[in-house]
Parts: structure tokens; sequence; C-alpha cells
């Protein structure tokens, strides 16, 4: 029988209707959470509610754009509500951009500032009220190791996902004698979907050996999986992990390390 680790408990997960967001909504309610996912719409959570009760699992959706301040705060507490607390706060929504400083436009900037920076924000700021009152709680943010390495043509990206992780850090500091912890998960490439779009839209015909090399530049000789990203999201969240804040986590296949 699977651990229950998180039986009773609620469970917020933005972005949650694919990919990695998915992987891990699933993995918190095969678990015993109820899930809260909050999606731009009902229809982008539809497939991971299905998956979830399917195995007999509790999920609510809540349609929000995480870069509405308003909207956010306004969501969280519904899901407060409607639930009685929030005991964990996964931000995972995020959007990706190709490109250098020279060809990276004030809108690319500003778009992915709102999803990337302001929608982390959005939530733990709506969520932190909340997991004061009632004792503590955990977030975790989904960063990358571009907050810590330089990869080419990622230049708006990268600046999100260091804001990411020094958010992370200020928020562990701030919170950690109100029994709140706070860490950060910094992939490398994760097969998901968005990869599959992109080659198809960028390389048609050349979706294979693009997809190589993308795998390549790990050391390990492949991209992550989903799953693998939300076990390591589930054990940081859990009370296996009570003695970890404040951390940034490398799940990369040798990156940071061994290139």
């Amino acid at each position: 029988m699977k651990h229950q680790r998180f039986t009773g408990k609620t469970v917020v997960v933005t972005g949650g209707g694919s990919g990695i967001g998915q992987a891990i909504a699933v993995g918190f309610a095969a678990e015993g959470a109820h899930l809260a996912i909050v999606e731009l719409t009902r229809e982008k959570a539809a497939e991971t509610v299905a998956r979830i009760a399917a195995s007999n699992g509790s999920a609510d959706v809540y349609p929000c754009d995480v870069s509405d301040h308003g909207a956010m705060a306004r969501t969280m507490e519904s899901i407060r509500e409607a639930c009685g607390r929030i005991d964990i706060l996964i931000n995972n929504a995020g959007i990706a951009h190709i490109g250098k400083l020279e060809n990276t436009s004030e809108a690319d900037l500003d778009r992915i500032y709102a999803v990337n920076v302001k929608g982390v924000y959005n939530g733990m700021h709506a969520a932190i009220g909340p997991m004061c009152e009632t004792g503590g709680g955990v977030i975790l943010n989904l960063a990358s190791i571009a907050s810590k390495v330089g990869i080419q043509d990622r230049f708006a990206y990268s600046m999100s996902k260091g804001a990411v992780l020094t958010m992370t850090l200020s928020v562990a500091r701030d919170y950690v004698d109100r029994n709140i912890r706070c860490n950060c998960i910094c992939p490398a490439r994760v097969h998901t979907p968005f990869v599959d779009n992109y080659l198809r839209e960028n390389y048609p015909g050349q979706e294979d050996e693009v997809f190589k090399t993308l795998s390549e530049y790990q050391p390990i000789g492949r991209m992550a999986k989903p799953g693998e990203i939300a076990a390591l999201a589930l054990y940081l969240c859990s009370d296996d992990a009570s003695f970890i804040t404040g951390a940034a986590y490398d799940i990369d296949g040798g990156v940071m390390n061994l290139r």
C-alpha cells in the first residue's frame, strides 16, 4: 500500500493542468491530499481531475489567472473557506520564452514577469496569512537550473527563475519562526507536452534530431520525467523533510556538477 503522507491536507497547485503540475497534483492526491488546482480555465484542468477521480482521489478546480493579484487573493480565500485551511502551496504555473537580451522585447519581459515572478508572489502573498493563522504550512516553488547557471537564449526566463529562487530564500528566512517551510526545485529539461509542441512548431521534420540534442544536454543522457519532479516535490512537502527550508534542490541529470 502506498504511503498516505498527506491525508487530511489541502494542497494548492497552480498550473496543475498538465506536465509537471499535473504529475505533482496526481501524486499528492494518491497520498491522500485534497487538491485545489488553480488553472486558467476548468477545461485546462479537466484531464488532471479525471486522473485523480479515476484513482478515487479528491480535487476541485479554481479557474484563475495567477498574474492577477486580486483574483489570486479571492481564489485563495475561496479555497480556505471551502477547505478550512491551506496546508501546502505549490507554485508551479509558468511560461517560457526563448531569446537573448537583444531580441527580448519589453512586452516579452513583462509577460514572463507577470506569470513567472508576480504569479509566484501572488500565490505566496495570498497563502501566507492563512498558513500563519493555522500554525504553519509548506510552500514549494518551481525554479530552474536557469536560476543558477547561464543558459543560451533564455534571458527573460532566467531572470524570472532567478527571482523565484531569491523569493524562496526570503520567505524561508522571514517565516521560519512561524512554522512555515519554503523551498524550491531547480530542474533541468523536463519532457512535457511543452517540449513536444516546441519541437513541432520550430523544428518540423527535425523533431527527433533536436530532441536528442536537448536530451544530451543533461550528462545523464535524457530529460527528466514529470513524475521524477513530482517525487521530489512530495518529499519536500512531507514531514520526512521537516528539517529542510530555504533550500534550492537541483534535479538536473548532472548538469550543475558534471558538465
